[in-house]
């Protein structure tokens, strides 16, 4: 079964930046839409980006210009370029496919505090 390996959070000041990563399968990334989702304890997970096969992207307007969703050219891996980080956007972050999704991974934490 396909699995996901989220990583690179990490602790940040406001206004820094942060890329993650989501390790998958290429059969994956190349053929289905793919995104990111963040949760805070206590709260539902929440969806902030998609990225589809032919490449167009779509983002919640909570990151809408301050985040990039994209992949590499193996399309193994999806990122989630983050700037202009705020104190909001402390979460655990995830990535799965937009429809039918997965089973979750681990997530990877972002904190971002002064």
């Amino acid at each position: 079964q396909v699995q996901l390996a989220e990583s690179g959070g990490g602790l940040v000041q406001p206004g820094g930046s942060l890329r993650l990563s989501c390790a998958t399968s290429k059969s994956l990334l190349s053929r289905t839409s793919m995104g990111w989702y963040r949760q805070v304890p206590g709260k539902q997970r929440q969806w902030i980006a998609t990225l589809t096969p032919s490449g167009n992207t779509f983002y919640s307007l909570l990151v809408k210009g301050r985040f990039t969703i994209s992949k590499d050219i193996a399309q193994t891996t999806l990122f989630l370029d983050m700037s202009e980080l705020k104190v909001e956007d402390t979460a655990v972050y995830y990535c799965n496919k937009v429809e039918d999704q997965l089973p979750w991974g681990q997530g990877t934490q972002v904190i971002v505090s002064p």
